[in-house]
């Protein structure tokens, strides 16, 4: 951090000082357990529980206080010089005045004393009989927080050792009442891939603090907030940290919008923020700014609290974005100057519920929307809160039969879910039963749920892949014959061993594995137990389970057992193409391996637009998606968003925009209408990403740069091509063999669809380019007019190539997977990393 921005920080603590104002809690207990002496931290004096008249031991004689061998030396630390172990289920109970929602927070700081080793304690703790923390041990300092709602007179908190460790304890311990607005029950919003629908009932939830962050600003203590919160910076989990710029201001917030109150954040959150860093951008350049905060992926909910503070806009209605959660829309055309009844700089927050995830990180996006206009285009963030929804059973309250009543509600327990799985079991059996006899139209919750693919051949009503996407039937014998067990996997890939990984995106990680009968696979898993990619994976199944060809990546088979989605392929042994370009050090590919290797891909393409009366539609062509084997031979990949072409009474498919950021069809975008022009503006950005050996976005290059596709075409309608191509091709490429691939990589770069060439003509032109490379004195002799029409019959031929050479196999009927729809399939998020 530089001088200024220091000066800049501390001018903000300073106003943080002025006017952060104390809240007054009817319940404020704090407890400096251990000892019968007070401690301090952050101004606030904890009572030693020794002395606390207003607290009653469970059972005394069943803990004990201990102090710190060698005290800590800071006096503002001394809370954690002592501690009071628990060697049975014991604990406290405290006088409640109000009933409502309450802070819950336990201090935790191991230590070595009086024949207790802290650090290796292990225990759980309950509050009112729900258990906030089971199997804790406490390696370092640590607090945890748990907001949750206290009914009755008293609060019961009790401290349970494990039978490994014998032992319990705690350093500290804070229980204080909520102001009315911190959570409430209404408003927040369940995100899933269902959709997005309203969640209910929040105060009734026990919710554990994970992560608590000020977005653009600096760590905020205790001191500077009115709820004694600690906020750190958000730096270490900002996925790009060159897609944000810090932006702060001196002003206090205006709180008479109605969003936020000084006590749901404090101001110094609400004056600070990252936005999109434009500096280095064209003007109508997009993309995301990204955080992903780690989380426990044992299949929780998550509340994600976010925080806004429009300090970037000089006008009302300037400021419209997006936000995604896990890359699905929580919230489009958001305009904070609207829901803050019309002020700038007003704090507002919104909820959202993550739904169950086995994911290790919650991804939190913002972006600029559809309404943003180009000299507007930004997105914010204030700040962020992830807690942890985890609610439980109650267990009974009387202190003197817990242990017994602990052995019999888990019985019972045991006892009534045995009785509600048969309950569900009858029940299912009844639905499919009736459904035998009348199908009916699957709801929403039907339809975004696990749907098996089907073993015989149809399709499932039940699939998202079923109507939109570029699926096919799979015939006689289905996809049986497809089908890997998930133990052959797990022995392919030695059980997912890590050092085996060679690849990851967004659907999962890529390993390399070996079959039973030595085949070499590359074994894609989505991540276990979630269902976000899986319409990727059925529609991948789907397309590539029913085509051939020499340039298709090949699928070997597929396994969706105990909630896995694996796809596994044959192995590309020289990996993507974009490898070969920059980046990995590789040795450089020769301006024929190149040209070789567009053609290749080029036939692919060519194959599946044309393989079938409608032809299907890539939608993700990209440097990465072009794999090669061992002998350089090029395959195109990764299907997953792949769809069907227009009817034959068409001109386009109506379809939400999904691809690659960088690689996308402007006028797709703009018009939401997909082509199979749309690949061939993708396979233009290639062509140029081939010849020049950069990424299509880089965001650290000048402005003029960061886009390859318009900063190529600056260079090639000059005509100074050469002056920007890959230094290892320097006197390699022959002049008219450039000449012509700048022409045609032109071409498929047009801004409208019908001015680009087809795939047919794209192969024919850089055939062309590898004969001017490779027969350039004979070629050179004449005109290029002249071989123009010399080999105009062939360039005729190979665009009317059709279905009934390139067939894909399988049914075409309108229960085949073929069938024309326009209705929307994805809704994609769009950053600067990809899909």
């Amino acid at each position: 951090m530089g001088p200024d921005m220091f000066l800049h920080f501390l001018a903000l603590l300073l106003v943080l000082l002025r006017f952060s104002s104390a809240f007054t809690p009817a319940d404020n207990y704090l407890l400096s357990c251990g000892t019968a002496s007070n401690s301090t931290l952050f101004g606030r004096v904890f009572v030693g529980d020794s002395s606390h008249s207003g607290l009653d031991f469970l059972s005394k004689d069943q803990s004990v206080s201990v102090t710190r061998e060698n005290p800590l030396p800071n006096s503002t630390t001394s809370l954690y010089n002592t501690a009071r172990v628990f060697r049975e289920s014991s604990g406290y109970q405290l006088s409640i005045k109000e009933n409502g929602t309450h802070l819950v927070r336990f201090h935790f700081s191991p230590f070595s004393a009086q024949s207790f080793e802290l650090k290796s304690a292990n225990f759980g703790v309950s509050v009112n009989g729900f258990s906030v923390l089971s199997d804790f041990s406490a390696g370092a300092s640590v607090v945890k927080e748990f907001i949750l709602k206290i009914d009755g007179t008293s609060v019961q908190i009790i401290f349970t050792p494990s039978s490994s460790s014998g032992i319990g304890f705690v350093n500290a311990i804070e229980v204080f009442s909520a102001p009315p607005d911190l959570i409430i029950d209404d408003g927040a919003r369940l995100i899933s891939d269902a959709g997005t629908e309203e969640y209910k009932n929040l105060t009734s939830q026990v919710l554990e603090t994970v992560h608590r962050i000020n977005v653009g600003g600096p760590r905020l203590t205790p001191f500077n907030d009115t709820l004694w919160r600690t906020w750190i910076p958000d730096d270490e989990y900002l996925v790009l940290k060159s897609a944000a710029k810090r932006v702060s201001t001196t002003q206090p917030p205006k709180y008479q919008g109605g969003g936020a109150s000084r006590e749901v954040a404090p101001d110094g959150v609400y004056m600070t923020a990252q936005q999109m860093n434009r500096d280095n951008l064209t003007l109508n350049s997009k993309f995301n700014i990204s955080w992903d905060f780690p989380v426990d992926s044992g299949g929780f909910r998550y509340l994600v609290r976010l925080h806004f503070c429009d300090i970037v806009s000089s006008a009302l209605n300037e400021l419209y974005f997006n936000i995604y959660i896990n890359g699905y829309p929580a919230y489009t055309n958001l305009d904070l100057s609207v829901l803050t009844v019309h002020l700038l700089a007003s704090p507002y927050y919104i909820d959202f519920v993550a739904d169950y995830l086995s994911l290790e990180a919650v991804r939190i996006s913002v972006g600029p929307s559809d309404l943003s206009t180009p000299f507007r285009m930004n997105a914010i963030l204030n700040g962020a809160e992830i807690m942890k929804i985890a609610t439980l059973v109650s267990l009974p309250r009387d202190r003197k039969k817990s242990h017994v009543w602990i052995v019999v509600a888990s019985s019972l327990g045991g006892f009534v879910g045995l009785c509600l799985l048969v309950v569900f079991v009858v029940l299912i059996a009844t639905k499919c039963k009736k459904r035998e006899t009348k199908p009916t139209q699957p709801t929403r919750s039907e339809s975004a749920g696990w749907t098996a693919l089907p073993v015989y051949g149809g399709g499932s009503s039940h699939s998202p892949t079923s109507i939109n996407t570029a699926t096919a039937s799979p015939g006689q014998n289905g996809y049986l014959n497809l089908r890997i067990p998930f133990a052959d996997i797990q022995l392919a890939t030695n059980n997912f061993d890590k050092s085996l990984i060679i690849g990851s995106g967004g659907f999962g990680m890529v390993y390399k594995g070996v079959l039973k009968d030595n085949t070499k696979v590359a074994v894609k898993r989505g991540v276990p137990g979630s269902r976000q990619g899986l319409p990727e994976f059925q529609t991948e199944i789907n397309v590539l389970s029913k085509i051939q060809h020499r340039h298709l990546v090949s699928l070997v088979g597929f396994c969706e057992e105990q909630s896995e989605m694996i796809l596994v392929y044959e192995y590309m042994e020289k990996g993507s193409l974009k490898h070969h370009l920059y980046g990995s050090g590789l040795p450089p590919l020769t301006w024929k391996q190149r040209l070789k290797i567009c053609i290749g891909a080029a036939r692919g393409l060519h194959y599946l637009h044309t393989g079938s009366a409608q032809g299907i539609i890539h939608r993700d062509i990209k440097s990465t998606n072009i794999l090669l084997d061992e002998n350089y031979v090029a395959k195109v990949a990764d299907f997953g968003l792949s769809r069907s072409g227009p009817c034959l009474d068409e001109t386009h498919v109506s379809t939400g925009v999904k691809g690659s950021f960088g690689y996308l069809d402007p006028e797709y975008f703009r018009r939401r209408q997909l082509t199979d022009k749309s690949d061939v503006y993708s396979f233009g950005v290639v062509l140029f990403e081939v010849l020049c050996a950069r990424p299509a976005v880089d965001p650290l290059l000048a402005r003029d740069q960061v886009n390859l596709a318009e900063w190529a075409l600056q260079w090639q309608k000059k005509g100074v091509l050469e002056e920007i191509v890959d230094p290892n091709l320097v006197g390699q490429i022959k002049p008219s063999s450039l000449k012509k691939f700048g022409e045609m990589a032109e071409k498929c770069l047009a801004d409208y669809g019908v001015d680009r060439p087809g795939m047919g003509d794209v192969l024919w032109n850089l055939e062309y380019c590898l004969q001017l490379q490779e027969n350039v004195r004979q070629i050179e002799a004449r005109e290029d007019s002249e071989i123009d029409m010399q080999l105009a019959p062939l360039k005729r031929t190979v665009a009317r190539v059709h279905s009934e050479n390139l067939r894909i196999e399988g049914n075409e009927e309108p229960n085949g997977s073929l069938e024309c729809n326009s209705n929307q399939v994805f809704s994609q998020l769009m950053n600067n990393e990809g899909r």
